[in-house]
């Protein structure tokens, strides 16, 4: 069942939890957060060489019930080489190395922490989870390991994205505030 769940196309954002799938919502702040971290992730992969970064990939992690997307992802060559190329399916069948889950407003911390342990017991290598209410980036080398990030600090991926360094700062930008709408032209 989970296999032909996973196999559904319509272009909606999903995971398959417990055999059920479950729509992923995502705010604004948070996409866009989302989405400037894989660029940072994605020039890095391309300028070392050693991987791919994703974002919002389905991954069908073996011996799982579940199938994962994390927001953003790196996937390395030594777990899926370079000449292998890009798989043209809905869940990529490798464990990513880093896996990037930034906390929405809709998430519940408890499923938020049991997703990382589900990357651990999968085989991930290291989670960053992003706090964009905070402005922390959390990043676990293990389920009960974990060092904080904050702005001032560069996010560093070492060793499992060896040589990635981000400036937390330039992570998180101003947040939007109504009062400062431009007026319209007329």
């Amino acid at each position: 069942m989970i296999q032909s769940l996973a196999r559904i196309t319509d272009g909606e954002l999903y995971e398959v939890v417990n055999g059920e799938r479950v729509v992923k919502p995502m705010g604004t702040y948070e996409n866009v957060l989302a989405g400037d971290l894989h660029g940072h992730l994605r020039d890095y992969a391309r300028a070392s060489r050693n991987g791919r970064a994703a974002i919002e990939v389905l991954f069908d992690l073996p011996d799982m019930a579940n199938d994962r997307r994390p927001d953003v992802s790196f996937v390395s060559f030594d777990r899926w080489p370079e000449a292998r190329g890009i798989p043209q399916t809905n869940a990529w069948a490798v464990v990513p190395d880093l896996a990037v889950e930034v906390v929405s407003t809709n998430d519940d911390f408890r499923d938020v922490l049991g997703r990382v342990s589900e990357y651990f017991r999968a085989g991930v290598r290291l989670v960053w989870l992003v706090g964009p209410d905070e402005e922390l980036v959390y990043s676990y080398t293990a389920r009960t390991a974990v060092r904080i990030f904050a702005r001032g600090d560069d996010l560093t991926g070492d060793p499992v994205v060896p040589g990635f360094r981000l400036a937390v700062n330039d992570l998180f930008p101003l947040p939007y505030t109504p009062d400062e709408i431009p007026e319209a032209a007329p």
